[in-house]
C-alpha cells in the first residue's frame, strides 16, 4: 500500500483492525477499513472504538465481497 494508507494492524494477514478513540462513532470509519480491505484483498476487517463505555460495544465488523 501507499504511504497516505497505514493500517492499524493487521492479523495473520486475514484480519485488518483499524483502532479508534472517538466519543461517537461514525460509519465513515468502515467505509475507510473497507478501502483498506480491497486494496489489500483481506476479506475480514474490524473496527474497535475505544471510547464506548465498554469496548465490546464499539467493535464492528466489515467485510470485503460478502455474497448477497
Amino acid at each position: 500500500m501507499g504511504l497516505p494508507l497505514r493500517l492499524d494492524m493487521l492479523v495473520d494477514n486475514l484480519v485488518i483492525v483499524e483502532c479508534k478513540a472517538t466519543s461517537e462513532y461514525n460509519t465513515i470509519f468502515e467505509s475507510q477499513l473497507l478501502t483498506y480491505l480491497r486494496l489489500s484483498g483481506v476479506k475480514l476487517g474490524l473496527v474497535i472504538n475505544f471510547g464506548e463505555k465498554l469496548v465490546k460495544y464499539g467493535i464492528h465488523r466489515v467485510v470485503n465481497g460478502l455474497l448477497e
